[in-house]
This record gives structure tokens, C-alpha cells and sequence, in this order.
């Protein structure tokens, strides 16, 4: 497969390769809406949001982020008309199936956080496979937030931390931020630097909500499917001209 370059050397100049996040998470929001304001059924949003998603994924990588972790369903989609909640199901299916190769071929690895076994046997064995192959890749992690919710990811935690208190495998004196934080989906990685929510939404929608404690925040009114590789180049520019504070001052 050949592999061609997102940005030019001019673009890539703007950039300070030294302070890059390892860590960016997107809510990709806005695939209905991109499909309604064109006059197209949900599907045809979700399609193009995935189509998005395989690019956005390359161009991270090539600027040198480490782990990307995107919010592909959430623990609240479920209550979308079960036609529409079909098709995200297919969508899925398919891109875990189509982007193997180009996943290889760019050293990416799969890996998921949220409670998955909600999902279709169809959707589980893609997964798993996807997963298989990429596992030696080392250039970036794409993280597929699937039946994720942040609360439920917190409360699992704590299921999980109580039953080892109750073991005696912990002492309720060791349970500190950083112990529990191991307890978290997303233990194997450092927390997001930045989080990117497309198509003019302000909140947080039950994503991450103690990894990103101290994210700064990048929003922008263009919708995911419209998200493109120099939306991406914006939100790090965005990022390097602010001065992380981590509450002090």
C-alpha cells in the first residue's frame, strides 16, 4: 500500500514537534447533522464520519501523537431508534474489516476502552481480529471508545476497587487519584493533553470525565464528517500557544 503525506513540509514548520501531545481525544459529533442539512438519512453521516476517522487517524500519526482515542458509541446511544443503532452496527463492522490494511501499513494499534460485550457476535469477532493484527504496531494507538460511557467507566472502576479491598488484596489507605486511575479503561495510557469536540457542542457527553480532568478543550462548529487533516493542524496549533497551568495560578 502506498502511503502518501498529509501536510507539506511548510505546514509541518508551524508546527513545535517537541510540544505535541501524546495523547488527543475527539467526540466525533455532528454525523446526523451533516447528513440532515444535505437532505440524507442518518447512515450516510455515520459512513462519511467513519470515512473521516481513517484520515484523521493517519495525520495524527504523522504529527507524532502517540494515542488517539475517539468516541464512537457511547453507553447513551443505545436509545437511538434501534434501525439507526442497525446500521452504526454495520458501519463498524465494515470500517474494523476495511482498514486493516492501511492500519498495518501505518504501524497502528487497535485497542478499545467501555464495556464491549453489549455488542453483535458480527461486530465482537471483527473487533477482536482487528485487534489481533495490529497488536505488534507501534506508531499510534487508536482507541475506540465502544459502549463507553465516563460514569460507568468510573463506576466499574470502583466495583473492581472494592473487591480487592474486600479481598485484602488493598488497603483502603492505599486508594489514592493514581491507584485509582489503574483501575480505569484507560490505565495503559497517560491522560489526553487535549480533548477536540467538532460541531459547535460545549460539553463533555459523559466522555472521560477524570481522564480529562486537566485537558484543555478545543471546540470547533465544523461537523466530523467535515473534519478534515487541516482542522486537525489547527486544534495543535491552538494547543502549543496555550500555557498548561494545571491549576496553579
Amino acid at each position: 500500500m502506498t502511503v502518501t503525506s498529509c501536510y507539506g513540509s511548510e505546514e509541518l514548520a508551524l508546527l513545535d514537534r517537541n510540544r505535541m501531545p501524546r495523547h488527543v481525544a475527539i467526540i466525533m459529533d455532528g454525523n446526523r447533522r451533516w447528513a440532515r442539512e444535505r437532505g440524507l438519512l442518518p447512515l450516510f453521516g455515520h459512513w462519511k464520519g467513519a470515512e473521516t476517522l481513517k484520515h484523521i487517524v493517519r495525520a495524527a500519526s504523522e504529527l507524532g501523537i502517540q494515542v488517539l482515542t475517539v468516541y464512537a458509541f457511547s453507553t447513551e446511544n443505545w436509545m437511538r431508534p434501534k434501525e439507526e443503532v442497525d446500521e452504526l452496527m454495520e458501519v463498524m463492522r465494515y470500517y474494523l474489516i476495511d482498514l486493516r490494511e492501511q492500519m498495518l501499513a501505518d504501524g497502528v494499534r487497535l485497542q478499545t476502552i467501555g464495556d464491549i460485550q453489549r455488542f453483535p457476535r458480527a461486530v465482537l469477532d471483527e473487533l477482536e481480529k482487528t485487534k489481533s493484527l495490529t497488536a505488534d504496531c507501534k506508531k499510534i494507538d487508536l482507541v475506540l471508545a465502544m459502549n463507553y460511557g465516563g460514569r460507568d467507566d468510573i463506576r466499574r472502576a470502583f466495583v473492581a476497587l472494592v473487591e480487592d479491598v474486600e479481598k485484602g488484596r488493598l488497603k483502603k489507605e492505599e486508594i489514592t487519584e493514581q491507584r485509582i486511575g489503574r483501575y480505569l479503561d484507560s490505565a495503559p495510557w497517560p491522560d489526553p493533553e487535549i480533548l477536540i469536540r467538532p460541531s459547535g457542542e460545549r460539553r463533555l457527553s459523559n466522555f472521560l470525565l477524570w481522564q480529562l480532568s486537566y485537558s484543555e478543550f478545543y471546540h470547533t462548529d465544523v461537523l466530523w464528517p467535515d473534519f478534515d487533516e487541516m482542522e486537525l493542524l489547527k486544534a495543535m496549533l491552538d494547543y502549543q500557544q496555550r500555557e498548561r497551568r494545571f491549576g496553579a495560578g
